[in-house]
This record gives structure tokens, C-alpha cells and sequence, in this order.
């Protein structure tokens, strides 16, 4: 049978190697990687450093110099040289260390001999969309893969179970695992339209946005510390909100591109759209005493030019700081001429303190509703306020006006009557005070006049006091004095809101935003040196080969950069997108080098489906939600991840999807896994950054200021780990020990690594071990009464199945070492339960406690537990 088996799989890898060579040669698919791998460091795009006047990349000088003679290998100097056994004579040279394998000889010949066509890279040339009969556009997709496994003579993989489906699907589209219930009620659910039901209650939840913002806060190299020597604390958790809430409300993605990158210039810009602005503000900034301010902003210049490119276009456009791209049409000039864009950004070289400028305040949505309530109370005050003054001022006018009336008739009439001159303020005459108004003097109580009395009048008001009764100026009295009290009341109350107000203002977090000023000079940089002052000036322009923007005149903004990326016709930017898509549902794109779409990245393995996804992008209105929708529903999708072994052998890296991927999941979901199905885990979507437990002293190196790590307590501590705060130079602990990148640079596709670091970190990391404790009092608690059914339970909650017998056998061994162990020795029990700052469950017997909690720590090191399949 094994050699029956060999015989077999044998046939199958011929069949498969004759479908794919009886194919012709494509220049783009088979020849021009080898090129740019090879040849294009000294025959390329960057003409400054051609040698020997020879350019592969343009085949109308390889042709005119014989490197390439079409129809004829053995006279083209290419053929000749690469397959030269001189070494002098040899390409590429020995010095290069890149030398051909015979393979790539072999297909430099063949393509030569077949005509030695070239074509204009893939990436640079339009979206064509292809009309399909299909009636959903999932069977599109299975169309464009079926028809090349059939002509490879390639089987696919059968569908996978509901149960792998069902925690598929929750890992990529929500970052968490399912819960019993979950797996129980969908593997039990017959109803045709299950499946798409889930899909769609799973990208409803609000963990979606927080799924998804983990892979573009990767992108956009977000953090919560500024990096480089210092790395202080920078205020940014808005962003990173914004970013969560932009993918939960499914905002278009042109519109996403838009406020990032020129959400400040937009008419009318909301507070969240300048928030959104603050993403050309993520790059590191420095503090360090003695640095060189124009040094600094050149570095900030260059980070630019790679995040744009890379994030939104799939570009090494960075390659081109110093030369010429010698691997793709990028210049230098178009280096420095997509950095203008920026250089209207309002920002300093060298930072000092906390300041980072500009910033602003952003409330959360419990502060926005005090605010609005200490808003409407302030105005309600200040309206009692001016509408008291109002009347008080318009009665007292009248009541003076009639005192001035009355002191005249006095003058005349009265010889004892005295003029202001003759009287200093304040005196007494008959018990009176001697008041001045108007240049005159008349009788009248203090009480009466003070600027502060502020109230509606009686009618006696009006009346001459000499000619009041005794009730009359009683109640004007009265009048006077309450109302005195209450005028000076509301102001106190007025002053309080406006400190109640400032006091909730300043407790909302700030971040940092763009703010646009008249632009600074941009130069080039003569092989990037940023005190070389003599390069040309340029102006904002996208690079010159994918066109020119129409602006009528004026100087292009960071607004037009992003009109001109979302314009349909960019052939880059709906491209990159669906490709790190499709990436994040299979475990690799499509283009498998989702961060260069350029000379140096890989073949499609399905140009044609790549470009009818990036056209069904752009037609749904860049409807993400539509694409993974899409995409998640195709049969494709569904496999299983299980190869077989003609799969494992023929396509290692699942370049034809004619399988599902099988990946680790994000350091994050582990974590998270871990804290959910614990019970721990605490869900809130948005606010500041948490700090979650860490060795102490792991910060003992950090200085300019020393800092001291606190981990948070009580709901903090359980929040998932998109919210842990990221320190850019020492990241957390766990985090990077599952590959979580330091966010320095743009990252668009995580490394993945299986290291014994990792099993540590799960046994022993405090979170893990608190986790592990508090899910083994749910395990007593609501696993069942007995050890094989407490076991099973626990195995099906971390991962989603039953446990084979020899791993329940296992299991339930290491229960009863670890329980006769713990009963004698208390203190080690007492030690283990009490690992973390959640309450113990006191009622539980404490040695069968530590010895859940050890069966626990292994179920969550489970390759399974941490391994999207």
C-alpha cells in the first residue's frame, strides 16, 4: 500500500508540473521577478548607477545591445553570459552572492526563445473588472479558482466541519474565540441561511471594529509613546477609537482615507475627522537635548513618504530617498514631491515635554453627555441672569429718571435742598445718605442704589421716597436686598459652571491632529542629506508616471493626494486593499507580498481575481463589510485547512487557495482568547490605554523621565489587548513575544513564530495564570460533577471540540498528580489561587482549585488554543 501511495502521489506531482509548463511563459508572472531579483540592482529603472548602458527593465535597449535577441537564446548576450562557466564572464558576478539557480537559467532561455515579451508591471496598469454570470459574487470567486485547480488537475480540500467554520469565522472577523453556546447553536442550526446569518451577526458586533483595527493600527504604526531614546508617553487613544468606530460603521473606505489624511482640510472638518487627521502625526518624534531640528524633519519627511506609500498604494516609494528605485518607476524627485503634500503640517523637529502640539481635547461619550448637560445648566443660569439684569437695569433707568425729575422741582422749590458741591459723599442730613447721580444729589438709602441691586420693582419703587409710607419703603427695602442676594447667587453659580465645565473638559484625553500652515521649502535631497541644500525645490505631485494632478493652478493639498487615490481608475489603492483582505481571511493574499505590490513583490497567483475583487471594491462603494462578506461566503473559504499530501507537496505555500490557511493567531487574541473564556474579559469599546500585568523592572532601562510600569486593577486590567498601552521601545512582554511589531514602521504583514518563549509566556505570565485560575472555578462551578465530564467541558470551551481519549486521559492524570500534590502542600495551593487581583471563590475546595487551574494552564497552551485552522 505505501508504495501503491508513492506511485500515486508521484503521478499526481507530474500531472501537475506539465499542467503548469505546458503553459507560455509570462514576463510579469515567470520572468520579471528573476529580473528584479537579479539583474535589476545594475540593469534597472535607476539610470545613475546602469551598468555597462544596459537596462532590462526597457526592452528596447536590451534588444539594441543583443542582450536579448527575441526567437534566438544562444545569440543574446543575456544567455550567453548567465550561462557562462567563466567567472569572469558570469552574471550576475560571484561578488553579487545572488547567484541563478538552473531553473531560472532554464526560464530566462525558454522565455527568449519564445519571443522574450514583455509586459508593463501588473500593479501600474488599469483594474479591469470581468463580467461573470455568476449569481453571487462568491461563485465569482470559486470560478476564477476552480478554473485553474481543474487545469493543474488539482483537487481541493472538502468543506470544513461547522464546528471549524463557526471558530474560523469569530477569529477573523471579531478576533475572539466562540463560546460553547455559540458552537452549540450554530452546529444545531439546519436552516440554509446559518451560515450567512452568522456572518452577519459577527459583522455587526462591535468586536469586528476591534478585530480590524488591530491590522490597521499595524499599518499606520499607532502607539501610545513617541519612540526612539526617550519614547515618551504621547497622548493618542483617539485615534485608534476613531479607527475602531470607522470599521464598525463600515464607513466607506475612500472616505477613511480621506479624513486621515486630510480630515482637517475637509469643509466644516467634524471633531472626529480632525481626530482622523492625527494619523500623519503617528510617527516617532524625538526629545533628545542636542538634536538638529531640520535633522528631525527630514526623518518625519521620509517616515511620510513610506507610510503613505506602503498603507494606501503597496509601494516602496521610501526605496527612493536617496536614488532612483531600482526595482520600480519611482524617482527621486517623486520622493520628495509626495512628501510636499505634507509639508503644510504644523510640527517642530525637537519636542519638548508632554507638549506635542497641536492637540486637542476629544471627549468620550459619558464626558460629551456631562458636558452637554453642564452646557445646558450654564445656559439656563446665564439666561436667569441677563433676563434679571435686563429688568433690574430697565427699572432702576426709570426709577432715576424719575429722581432727577423730582430734584429739579426740589431745586426750585426747596431753599434747604443742597447742590453736590457743598456735601461730600456719604453724608448724613435728617438721617438720609447724600448720593451723587448725574452731576446732582438727592436723598436716598445706600441699600437702595448699589450697582449690584438687580430685581424687578415694586410700584412704590417709582414713588419719591420722601412721599413713601412706611410699607411702601419697606417693600422697596425688601425688593433691594433679596434680590441683591439672588443677582450675586447666580453669579456664583454662573463661575462654578464654567469651572465644572473646564474640570470635564480637561479630563477628556487629548491626541495629537494636523493643523495646515503656509508650507515649508521642500527640496530634494541629494542622496538624502538633509544639510545638502542644493537640490531642486519641487511642489506637491503624485509620481510622475501614474500621472499628473489637475488642480487649475493652485498648489495641490493633502486633500487632492487623497482624491487622486480613491479616484476608481488608481490602479494601486483598491488593489493593496483587497489584497490584505483576502490576506487576513486565508493567511496570505493573493499577491502574497502584501507590503510591495511592486518589482520586488510576488505574482499574483490570480491576477484576474485580484482585479475583480479590487473592481467589486470600488463598485460597492469601497464597502468593506461587502468585500469580507464576499469573500467569506465563497467555497473557497470554507475548506478545510487540512492538506493533503499531493497539496503539501505540490503547493507548500497555498498559492492556488486550493485549501484554507492555518495560522497562529495575533498576540492580542491570544491574550484575549485566554481572558474570554475565563470570564474575565472586559468589554468596552474605546477609551484611554490600559496596562495590563508586566515584569517589574522591564522599564528599569527607560530614561528621559525614569518610569515606573503600574498595571492597572478591575476592569482595566481585562480589556482587550487592542487596548493595551503600546510602548514603542519596550513593548509589552507577551505581546512581542508572539510577534506583535514594535510599530515603528509600517507593518503590513506580522511575522509568525513557534518558540518555546511562547509556551512560557502562556504557563507563566501572570495574566494567563489568573485566567487559567478563575476559568478552573468555572470548570468546578459549571463543568459538570465529574472529572471526565469537567474535562471535556473545559477542552470544548478553549477549543471549540471534544477532547480525543488519550488527551481526556491525560488531562485527568495530571489532575489527580496536581490534586494529591496541592491537599499536602497548602501553601503552593494557596500561592496558585490567589495569582492576580480577581476575587477568589472562596467556596471552592483550595487544593482541587490549583489543580483545575494547572489542567487549565495546559489547555491554553494547547497548539489548538492559540491556532486559527
Amino acid at each position: 500500500m505505501a508504495r501503491l501511495h508513492f506511485v500515486v502521489l508521484f503521478a499526481a506531482c507530474i500531472a501537475v508540473m506539465d499542467a503548469v509548463a505546458s503553459e507560455p511563459l509570462r514576463f510579469n508572472r515567470d520572468i520579471r521577478s528573476i529580473l528584479a531579483d537579479k539583474c535589476f540592482a545594475c540593469h534597472g529603472p535607476d539610470a545613475k548607477t546602469v551598468e555597462g548602458d544596459l537596462r532590462l527593465d526597457l526592452r528596447e535597449n536590451a534588444i539594441e545591445s543583443a542582450a536579448i535577441v527575441p526567437g534566438n537564446p544562444d545569440e543574446s548576450k543575456l544567455v550567453q553570459r548567465v550561462f557562462s562557466t567563466d567567472a569572469d564572464e558570469l552574471m550576475p558576478p560571484t561578488k553579487a552572492h545572488k547567484p541563478l539557480t538552473d531553473r531560472e537559467r532554464q526560464r530566462l532561455r525558454e522565455w527568449i526563445d519564445e519571443g522574450a515579451e514583455y509586459e508593463a508591471h501588473w500593479a501600474y496598469t488599469p483594474v479591469l473588472g470581468n463580467e461573470t454570470n455568476d449569481p453571487t459574487k462568491s461563485t465569482a470567486i470559486d470560478r476564477f479558482i476552480s478554473r485553474r485547480l481543474v487545469a493543474a488537475g488539482v483537487e481541493p480540500t472538502p468543506p470544513a466541519d461547522k464546528v471549524t467554520l463557526i471558530r474560523r469565522l469569530c477569529l477573523d472577523l471579531t478576533g475572539l474565540t466562540p463560546t460553547l453556546a455559540e458552537v452549540d447553536a450554530f452546529v444545531n442550526d439546519n436552516s440554509a441561511d446559518s451560515y450567512e446569518k452568522l456572518v452577519d451577526r459577527l459583522l455587526d458586533s462591535s468586536r469586528y471594529g476591534e478585530r480590524m483595527a488591530i491590522y490597521w493600527l499595524d499599518l499606520v504604526r499607532y502607539a501610545d509613546t513617541v519612540g526612539y531614546h526617550g519614547d515618551q508617553n504621547v497622548s493618542q487613544s483617539p485615534f485608534r477609537d476613531y479607527v475602531i468606530d470607522a470599521f464598525n460603521s463600515n464607513m466607506p473606505y475612500d472616505r477613511f482615507v480621506r479624513e486621515q489624511l486630510a480630515g482637517d482640510l475637509l469643509p466644516d472638518a467634524t471633531l472626529m475627522q480632525r481626530v482622523a487627521s492625527g494619523y500623519n502625526r503617528l510617527n516617532q518624534t524625538t526629545e533628545e537635548g542636542g538634536s538638529q531640528a531640520k535633522e528631525y524633519l527630514a526623518i518625519y519627511f521620509a517616515d511620510r513618504v513610506r507610510n503613505v506609500s506602503q498603507v494606501f498604494m503597496g509601494a516602496t516609494l521610501g526605496c527612493a530617498q536617496c536614488h532612483d528605485h531600482k526595482y520600480d518607476p519611482y524617482t527621486t524627485r517623486d520622493f520628495y514631491s509626495l512628501g510636499a503634500f505634507f509639508a503644510d503640517l504644523e510640527e517642530l523637529g525637537v519636542y519638548s515635554g508632554r507638549n506635542r502640539e497641536p492637540m486637542i481635547r476629544v471627549p468620550s461619550e459619558q464626558q460629551q453627555l456631562q458636558l452637554d448637560a453642564a452646557e445646558q445648566s450654564h445656559a439656563e443660569l446665564n439666561c436667569k441672569y441677563l433676563s434679571l439684569r435686563e429688568k433690574l437695569l430697565a427699572a432702576q433707568a426709570g426709577w432715576e429718571a424719575a429722581m432727577i425729575a423730582r430734584m429739579a422741582e426740589v431745586r426750585e422749590t426747596e431753599s434747604e435742598w443742597v447742590d453736590d458741591v457743598g456735601l461730600a459723599e456719604g453724608s448724613e442730613v435728617n438721617g438720609m445718605a447724600l448720593t451723587q447721580f448725574g452731576g446732582l444729589a438727592y436723598w436716598d438709602k445706600a441699600d437702595w442704589t448699589t450697582s449690584e441691586i438687580q430685581q424687578e420693582v415694586a410700584d412704590a419703587l417709582l414713588i419719591d421716597p420722601a412721599q413713601r409710607n412706611e410699607t411702601q419703603s419697606e417693600a422697596v427695602q425688601d425688593y433691594f436686598l433679596a434680590n441683591a442676594v439672588a443677582l450675586e447667587e447666580l453669579k456664583q453659580q454662573l463661575a462654578d459652571s464654567d469651572l465644572e465645565r473646564k474640570r470635564i473638559e480637561e479630563s477628556a484625553p487629548l491626541t495629537v491632529v494636523s493643523k495646515s500652515v503656509p508650507p515649508r521649502e521642500i527640496r530634494v535631497l541629494p542622496r538624502g542629506d538633509w544639510m545638502n541644500d542644493s537640490g531642486e525645490i519641487v511642489g506637491p505631485a503624485i509620481p510622475a508616471f501614474l500621472g499628473k494632478l489637475e488642480t487649475e493652478g493652485r498648489r495641490p493639498t493633502r486633500l487632492d493626494l487623497a482624491n487622486w487615490l480613491c479616484t476608481p481608475d488608481n490602479p494601486l489603492t483598491s488593489r493593496t486593499l483587497v489584497n490584505r483582505l483576502w490576506s487576513l481571511l486565508f493567511g496570505r493574499g493573493i499577491c502574497s507580498s502584501v507590503d510591495d505590490l511592486g518589482g520586488q513583490g510576488s505574482f499574483p497567483s490570480y491576477p484576474d481575481l485580484l482585479d475583480w475583487l479590487a473592481a467589486d471594491f470600488v463598485e460597492s462603494g469601497w464597502d468593506i463589510k461587502h468585500m469580507l462578506r464576499t469573500i467569506v461566503n465563497s467555497d473557497a473559504y470554507k475548506r478545510s485547512s487540512k492538506p493533503t499530501p499531493t497539496l503539501r507537496s505540490n503547493d507548500p505555500y497555498n498559492d492556488l487557495f486550493a485549501r484554507q490557511g492555518r495560522f497562529r493567531i495575533d498576540a492580542e487574541m491570544v491574550r484575549d482568547a485566554a481572558l474570554l473564556v475565563s470570564g474575565l474579559l472586559a468589554e468596552k469599546v474605546g477609551g484611554p490605554s490600559v496596562h495590563p500585568y508586566q515584569p517589574v523592572d522591564y522599564y528599569a532601562q527607560l530614561n528621559f523621565p525614569k518610569r515606573t510600569y503600574v498595571a492597572d486593577t478591575g476592569f482595566n486590567q481585562y480589556r482587550r489587548g487592542v487596548y493595551t498601552h503600546w510602548q514603542r521601545t519596550f513593548l509589552h512582554p507577551m505581546l512581542k513575544a508572539f510577534d506583535a511589531p514594535s510599530r515603528e514602521e509600517c507593518t503590513a504583514s506580522r511575522s509568525r513564530s513557534n518558540t518555546p518563549l511562547q509556551a512560557l509566556a502562556l504557563l507563566n505570565d501572570p495574566t494567563f495564570v489568573e485566567a487559567a485560575r478563575v476559568f478552573a472555578a468555572r470548570i468546578m462551578t459549571e463543568g459538570g460533577s465529574g472529572t471526565q465530564q469537567r474535562i471535556e467541558w473545559a477542552y470544548r470551551s478553549v477549543v471549540s471540540r471534544n477532547p480525543e481519549a488519550a488527551i481526556a486521559g491525560e488531562l485527568e492524570q495530571l489532575f489527580n498528580q496536581h490534586r494529591a500534590h496541592y491537599r499536602e502542600h497548602v501553601q503552593e495551593s494557596q500561592k496558585l489561587i490567589r495569582e492576580g487581583t480577581a476575587p477568589v471563590n472562596e467556596s471552592l475546595d483550595a487544593a482541587e482549585l490549583a489543580a483545575w487551574t494547572s489542567v487549565a494552564r495546559v489547555i491554553l497552551n494547547l497548539h489548538e488554543s492559540i491556532m486559527r485552522y
